[in-house]
């Protein structure tokens, strides 16, 4: 059965504005219009997520609250074939049910709807709304708050997944699956101490390590790395307040005061055998990949000097979105044997969604992506394809068009290929004057000559967070 959405945006909030505004229906298209040529060896699926509620909210709307929804394209053969489909939540279910919503937002986090509303879909919906990953043959739908959901072949919900029992918490949107050995690495942040909880999973999905770690604050982190041999995380200024949500305070505080660290345990370690390293204050909320060089461990992403996601509470007047932000790429390194650490810029292009081939994860890596933008707006309204070649500290850009909008372009890798960048970036792409959606392929070692495929949706693609690409018979 395919769903209706139900969204008017009446009260004009400013993350359904726009490409922020949801679409309405669920659809499928065997064979998609394809301007240029498909390349032989691209076959599998690109898959994003993202936020697209179903009914009109409860009081303030963010974007990180809106129903999960994945938009599918297949690549076979030289043709592509199109569909989109709502993540049919507990939560979701059990507001269809009563045909309205039924669980606020993040603004009124802790004002849980009765059971005689939403029954036992739980006090908080879980709209799995982030990311989307595999791993021991499973998608795995995710948000940073709840469990996984398990999506099938066909993008149909399957249901929350567990881990065969060894996860009754949260889970990261970010977690690291290291090729080589097939095993994965996450963990979940807390409101009350232990603030971080780091897990370690085999290659046959089951949970084998279970970490507390101290912190001294309930930090937001949003992304983790693994070298061959450690797990790295940072903590940093990106505070939850979630004593201060009753007062008309925001649920997220920046608090300079607390600083920077990067902390690593070995992949397998214990709580003991954490160690901390100082860096300049700032901010990450998406890395691209970290491995070891001798006694160092180098790492990247795009760093922020402050961070506000305009998280307010339901008290206050001011109203909730993310209005603007911008980061640089940066490098950050660890000294094992000195003991210090360290950040500097390595660009100064406004951007985000730091991508890479992540058959190197874990491993060295120099050629790097990510989704720039250039125009004034709001955070996140991407304009242009970015490529850095650390080797040569080059950097190329696509831009896509002064009414252009991209989302997370990910690697594809040509398996016939020997580079390191031998593949392609495919991404979404919707152009606000035309209204057209469309999946464009681009070479990734010649991103400035723009498309060679261009797959046209058939209906808007709305802003999205976090994309994946699965290769055919992996």
């Amino acid at each position: 059965m395919t769903l209706t959405g139900h969204v008017t945006n009446t009260a004009d909030q400013l993350d359904l504005r726009g490409d922020m505004f949801p679409v309405d229906r669920e659809i499928d298209i065997a064979e998609c219009e394809v301007i240029g040529k498909i390349p032989e060896g691209l076959r599998g699926s690109f898959v994003r997520n993202g936020p697209n509620p179903m009914f009109e909210p409860i009081g303030k709307y963010h974007m990180f609250d809106g129903d999960g929804m994945l938009h599918g394209v297949d690549f076979l053969d030289g043709k592509a074939s199109y569909r989109n489909r709502w993540i049919r939540s507990r939560g979701l279910a059990a507001e269809m049910n009563l045909g309205r919503a039924a669980y606020p937002g993040l603004s009124d986090v802790m004002n849980f709807p009765s059971e005689e509303l939403v029954g036992d879909a739980g006090p908080v919906k879980n709209p799995a709304n982030t990311h989307i990953v595999r791993h021991n043959g499973k998608l795995l739908a995710l948000w940073e708050q709840g469990l996984p959901t398990e999506i099938g072949p066909d993008l149909e919900t399957i249901g929350e997944w567990d881990f065969f029992g060894g996860l009754q918490g949260a889970m990261t949107a970010h977690p690291r699956i290291d090729p080589f050995t097939g095993e994965m690495f996450f963990f979940a942040y807390n409101f009350f101490a232990p603030y971080l909880t780091y897990y370690s999973v085999n290659p046959a999905g089951e949970i084998v390590k279970k970490v507390g770690i101290d912190m001294p604050a309930p930090v937001m982190m949003h992304d983790m790395l693994i070298t061959e041999n450690y797990s790295v995380f940072m903590d940093s200024p990106m505070v939850f307040n979630m004593e201060g949500l009753a007062n008309g305070e925001p649920m997220v505080q920046w608090r300079k005061e607390n600083g920077t660290r990067l902390g690593i345990i070995p992949r397998l370690g214990d709580a003991e055998d954490v160690r901390w390293f100082e860096v300049p204050t700032s901010h990450v909320q998406h890395f691209w990949n970290a491995w070891e060089n001798g006694n160092r461990i180098e790492l990247s992403g795009v760093r922020f000097e402050q961070v506000d996601f305009g998280i307010e509470a339901e008290t206050s007047e001011k109203g909730s979105g993310v209005e603007s932000g911008a980061g640089q790429p940066a490098k950050y390194w660890i000294d094992l044997e000195t003991g210090t650490a360290g950040s500097e810029y390595f660009d100064d292009f406004n951007g985000e969604f730091c991508r890479f081939n992540d058959d190197l994860t874990g491993r060295e890596t120099n050629a790097l992506y990510m989704s720039g933008f250039t125009r004034e707006g709001a955070a996140g309204d991407f304009d242009t394809v970015v490529k850095y070649d650390t080797t040569t500290d080059t950097r190329s850009l696509w831009y896509s068009g002064d009414t252009g909008h991209v989302g997370e372009g990910v690697f594809a890798p040509n398996p016939d290929g020997t580079a390191e960048d031998d593949g392609w970036i495919v991404n979404s792409m919707h152009d606000s004057g035309s209204g057209e959606s469309s999946i464009i392929v681009l070479d990734a070692q010649n991103i400035e000559a723009g498309p060679i495929a261009t797959v046209k949706v058939p209906q808007r693609m709305p802003f999205g967070f976090h994309a994946n690409w699965f290769a055919a018979n992996d």
